[in-house]
């Protein structure tokens, strides 16, 4: 997709962070914005910082709740006809060693990081398909969703099923004959508000990690460390749409742990004895 000026973006997790700077990205490219999130407060100064003759819709939405949205998707093909650019940017964390995290922990990330994907796949992309229209579904995983990090298990375990889900989605796609295309963001450390995530947790899924605090500082740190920001993130996103780049990785460090990862996984297969192989037939 190289066209934007006049079409449709939907962003959620627009409020703040990448999920703002890819809103303010695709109004300086001409096209009409549909933002959601939680913060309402948030959206309003999103607005603001907007060009102006851009048209703008916004909506309370929590997209762990597939009812919700579904009335995003209706809001945008109802007032603009179709959507171009999907953005399922909206995120949280939580942090801590895997064993001490709370049963509220595990429900809260994977209802936003990863249902909120799989909601907005569901609400939209069917309807994006039917407009026949070129168009671009970005997932907005992590470079924990190709790694493992460290009191980071729930959250990784939500991005790395973004990551599959984008691949799925890619192949669904092709097989359909659509014009869409996917891309998955796995950016690590930048410049945003997820530390500060659990400022809009809902009450019932306020359980935390009791040790949770030194892997907290560290990422707070790295952070304010971090020589990236959420809008070069979102320039070179911008960038991977126009060149059809289905992985998106910000950060060259990510690479290196991916090849890592890999030359492990690869390793063990090498030594591995083919006479110590066991064969099924009960399963893949």
């Amino acid at each position: 997709m190289k066209q934007f000026e006049g079409r449709v973006a939907v962003v959620t997790g627009a409020a703040s962070g990448i999920g703002r700077e890819l809103a303010i990205a695709c109004a300086e490219r001409g096209m009409k914005l549909v933002l959601a999130d939680v913060d309402v407060e948030g959206l309003s100064a999103v607005t603001e910082a907007m060009p102006g003759g851009i048209a703008v819709r916004t909506k309370h939405c929590d997209v762990s709740g597939f009812e919700a949205v579904q009335d995003l998707a209706d809001l945008a093909f109802g007032e603009f006809g179709n959507v171009h650019l999907l953005f399922n940017n909206a995120g949280v964390a939580a942090l801590g060693p895997v064993w001490s995290a709370t049963p509220e922990d595990w429900k809260w990330v994977l209802g936003v990081n990863l249902l909120g994907v799989a909601n907005g796949i569901r609400s939209f992309v069917p309807r994006m398909i039917a407009g026949g229209e070129d168009g671009h579904i970005v997932n907005t995983s992590s470079g924990a969703g190709l790694t493992a990090v460290a009191g980071s298990g729930i959250y990784c375990a939500s991005k790395h099923a973004v990551v599959a889900l984008s691949e799925c989605l890619l192949k669904d796609l092709e097989i359909a004959g659509s014009k869409l295309r996917v891309n998955v963001l796995c950016p690590s450390l930048v410049r945003t508000a997820i530390a500060d995530s659990d400022r809009h947790r809902p009450a019932h899924l306020a359980s935390t990690n009791p040790d949770s605090a030194p892997f907290d500082r560290r990422v707070r740190a790295g952070m304010a460390a971090s020589d990236l920001s959420a809008a070069e993130v979102a320039s070179m996103t911008m960038q991977a749409i126009c060149d059809d780049d289905f992985y998106i990785l910000p950060h060259p460090a990510v690479r290196l742990r991916v090849e890592e990862r890999l030359r492990n996984i690869i390793g063990d297969h090498r030594h591995h004895k083919p006479d110590n192989l066991v064969t099924t037939t009960d399963g893949p």
